[in-house]
């Protein structure tokens, strides 16, 4: 009988929608039988939901941005994997794809997700040099599974010529189960809301979430409807900055272990990013049942289908009128949420995700 399938995921989780997807894969492998361990520094969330979930955590210090430390982290890391000894590698974002390639290049199969390129996070010669290693890194990557197509598209138009697969993130739609209106009155008493149009903001506080968008677009919501609450959940290294912004109608409630509970409190879920692969953070919202406003970010309208419109990247008066609009009409928003639930239910489950993932893994280390 041939030994389980040895699975190494290397993270460093750059957004919590990383950590979460990569926590629940690890998971899913474990329940499948396999030796599976997860290579990530040993601050945030990520190791604690590793062993929970039966995995390996194997404590790899890597910052979040390349750097000086780069040969650091290679020279680690390689200690890590020949420790190890998996059958093939999952690099999860752009910093483990860096450092992980560079350590096994092209020695064991590799699979890199980019969770957004980045080339699209940067400008000038950063973002050209992040794109000239990118082209050149897939001579090592056996493939790369992005989380939507539109970020599968996005690297081939940028001349990135590789194997793509496309396992999209999902969510355990058990786990975060469709809100009604007696859901929402509960969770509006328990965070001591009232009954005011409610908009709720859930990411890291940092310019790619583009809460600054949002407080820019909230006084125009305001002066239409002047009871409006706008709430922003998430740390960050912005969140300070937003606190002391003094919006009116603004609040930012920071890290919160209760996000479900915002999100049924929600009228409307708002999400103005600058960049994206598939935010995890969309996905929760609508499988939560609540109407979204989204920037047109990567893998927005391939969630949204033709339940509603992105609006364009960095345009506060579109910001601005979509939210006030939903925010003016229950029951659209109602509506638009229910739709979006069923494209959840359709797309997004978890389930498939996982699948889509093992079976990667099982043909690109002969198993299949």
């Amino acid at each position: 009988m041939s030994r389980p399938l040895r699975v190494l995921h290397v993270a460093q989780p750059t957004t919590e929608g990383v950590a979460v997807m990569t926590a629940a894969m690890a998971a899913d492998q474990v329940t499948r039988g396999w030796d599976v361990a997860v290579a990530c520094p040993g601050t945030g969330d990520l190791p604690a939901w590793t062993s929970a979930g039966g995995a390996q955590h194997l404590p790899w210090a890597a910052a979040r941005n390349p750097g000086a430390s780069v040969p650091r982290e290679v020279a680690a890391l390689r200690g890590l994997i020949e420790r190890f000894g998996p059958d093939v590698v999952h690099l999860q974002s752009s910093k483990a794809g860096l450092a992980g390639r560079l350590a096994i290049r092209g020695r064991i199969p590799t699979v890199f997700s980019p969770h957004a390129w980045s080339f699209l996070a940067s400008a000038g010669p950063q973002a050209w040099a992040a794109l000239r290693w990118e082209r050149w890194a897939t001579r090592w990557t056996a493939a790369v599974v992005a989380v939507s197509a539109a970020e599968a598209s996005a690297g081939q138009a940028a001349g990135i010529e590789a194997r793509y697969v496309v396992a999209r993130n999902g969510v355990d739609l058990q786990l975060h189960p469709a809100a009604d209106a007696a859901d929402r009155r509960a969770a509006r008493s328990s965070l001591a809301l009232g009954p005011e149009p409610l908009a709720v903001c859930v990411g890291r506080v940092c310019r790619q979430k583009g809460q600054d968008l949002l407080l820019a677009a909230w006084p125009t919501v305001r002066s239409a409807l002047p009871d409006a609450l706008c709430v922003l959940v998430g740390d960050g290294p912005d969140l300070a900055a937003v606190q002391s912004s003094h919006v009116a109608g603004v609040r930012a409630v920071g890290r919160r272990d209760d996000v479900p509970s915002w999100l049924a409190a929600a009228d409307v879920v708002v999400l103005p990013s600058r960049w994206e692969g598939l935010s995890l953070a969309m996905l929760e919202a609508m499988a939560a049942g609540r109407a979204l406003v989204v920037s047109d970010v990567s893998g927005a309208t391939e969630a949204l289908g033709e339940v509603s419109a992105a609006v364009p990247v960095g345009d506060v008066p579109a910001l601005a009128d979509a939210v006030t609009q939903l925010l003016a009409d229950p029951q659209r928003a109602a509506a638009e949420g229910a739709a979006l639930r069923r494209r959840a239910e359709e797309l997004f489950d978890l389930r498939r995700t996982a699948d889509e993932l093992a079976a990667v893994y099982l043909e690109l280390s002969g198993r299949r």
